[in-house]
């Protein structure tokens, strides 16, 4: 089990990259154009790596740490994951609450690096970032505790295993409103439309984007790679619920989530290619329905019990 686990994890490394990939052809498709490679992040990832930085005499330490801390939060992250019904690499009681504190630590160096520039727009993004991950991380700390009252289990790889498939037969609504929690939760935290249009390049309208203009040549490399990782990561935890796997051969079941995994960046893509991002003032809102679909859930695993 612990090979397969291991073989989970560099498939999620290796992979990860694809998703953004998915989202772009999907775009394209809707809007009648060819669009780009399936594999555009790998070439940008790799003319990146083979660049050099350029550091302005007002950054510190600070800045050129971000990345770095940013992909190894996010690479640990990913040893918490447990993929196609095999346990992840590293799990306890409680890993939960450490999967979420790493994906904090992530957009806290992050945002840590953007104040370092002292420019006013990144600071203004990194104002955002923070602003709504506040009203994110609680709904994705509700929606888990959520799962972990339903299934009595509190590590991750003891939540989505056997249980689920009884918990989508006792509580199906309670698992309906935590799987729309957690689509919300992906959309917010990986700056996807309707919260954020990654391909905006209006610095007024920039979230994630504006934090990370100064950055360049390998440390851009890094915060591409790592975002890549945490929307492979939070995606992981939806089709774990969507698509519980366990009593089915590993390989067929790691081929299985990397399947699901291509199909919710698909719905990822048809949902910024059929409605606009939401106004700035309509992101708490969002985000707060959300953090009420959550709680409801909870609520009803807790009626139950």
């Amino acid at each position: 089990m612990a090979a397969i686990s291991w073989a989970n994890l560099l498939v999620g490394l290796c992979l990860a990259p694809l998703l953004p990939g998915v989202i772009a052809r999907t775009k394209a498709l809707f809007a009648g154009r060819r669009g780009q490679p399936l594999a555009q992040l790998y070439l940008d990832l790799w003319k990146l790596l083979r660049k050099g930085a350029v550091y302005s005499s007002v950054t510190t330490w600070v800045f050129r740490a971000g990345p770095v801390v940013g992909l190894a939060a996010a690479v640990a992250a990913l040893l918490l994951l447990p993929l196609g019904g095999a346990p992840a690499v590293v799990a306890f009681d409680g890993d939960l609450i450490l999967l979420v504190a790493l994906l904090g630590a992530l957009r806290f160096f992050l945002v840590t690096a953007a104040l370092d520039t002292g420019s006013a727009f990144e600071g203004m993004g990194a104002s955002r970032e923070m602003g709504f991950s506040a009203l994110a991380e609680p709904v994705l700390l509700v929606a888990l505790a959520a799962m972990a009252r339903g299934t009595g289990e509190t590590s991750l790889s003891g939540m989505f295993g056997a249980t689920i498939p009884g918990e989508w037969a006792t509580q199906p609504h309670a698992m309906l409103l935590i799987v729309s929690a957690l689509f919300v939760v992906l959309l917010a935290e990986n700056s996807r439309i309707p919260v954020d249009d990654p391909n905006t390049h209006l610095e007024l309208t920039m979230i994630h984007e504006v934090m990370v203009l100064d950055h360049g040549g390998p440390d851009l490399a890094f915060i591409l790679y790592a975002a890549a990782l945490k929307f492979w990561l939070l995606g992981a935890l939806l089709v774990g619920i969507v698509v519980p796997l366990r009593e089915i051969p590993p390989a067929l079941a790691a081929a299985t989530a990397v399947a699901g995994m291509a199909l919710l960046a698909f719905a990822v893509g048809v949902v910024e290619s059929c409605m606009a991002r939401l106004r700035m003032s309509r992101v708490p809102q969002l985000l707060v329905g959300a953090g009420g679909l959550a709680t409801v859930a909870l609520m009803l695993e807790l009626v139950r019990s």
